[in-house]
């Protein structure tokens, strides 16, 4: 397996650490991470995580862009200043940092959701909220309707 798939909800312990589900770090170790970069989801509270690769992908598509523009300087933004490396302790646990606390509500648990290529972290409620939410607007396309119709 080298993608990041299904989810699952870990108990942050006491020393605000979590256990990276262990299908993950098989994945982290396949893929040769020695590192993981958590990146603020731009459109959700929730980490995107992820190895060198992911900030390299970002760094690809800043380069794309005029330096002189605000767009590339609001890319880098995003990328390098609402980033963060997370290391991975002996255990498979990461610290829940106040960085990743405030964007994404966390407390006392933390939802793994693979993503293919990277993986997400987020508060367990919101995750059912988003999943539920997802889930309906699928639905809604495979009945042919629009947000907000009703199928005939």
């Amino acid at each position: 397996m080298d993608r990041f798939l299904s989810n699952t909800v870990s108990r942050i312990d006491a020393k605000g650490r979590v256990s990276v589900p262990a299908h993950f770090r098989a994945v982290v170790q396949k893929r040769g991470y020695s590192e993981l970069y958590a990146l603020r989801c731009l459109d959700l509270q929730a980490m995107d995580v992820g190895g060198l690769d992911l900030l390299d992908r970002y760094e690809q598509r800043i380069a794309q862009e005029d330096p002189f523009l605000q767009t590339a300087d609001d890319m880098s933004f995003f990328c390098h200043g609402d980033g963060a490396f997370l290391k991975l302790d002996q255990d498979g646990r990461i610290t829940m940092t106040d960085f990743i606390r405030e964007h994404t509500g966390i407390s006392t648990e933390a939802a793994f959701v693979g993503r293919g290529n990277f993986f997400q972290i987020w508060e367990p409620g919101r995750l059912a909220a988003y999943g539920a939410q997802a889930r309906a607007r699928l639905l809604q396309l495979r009945q042919g309707t629009k947000p907000g119709e009703r199928p005939e």
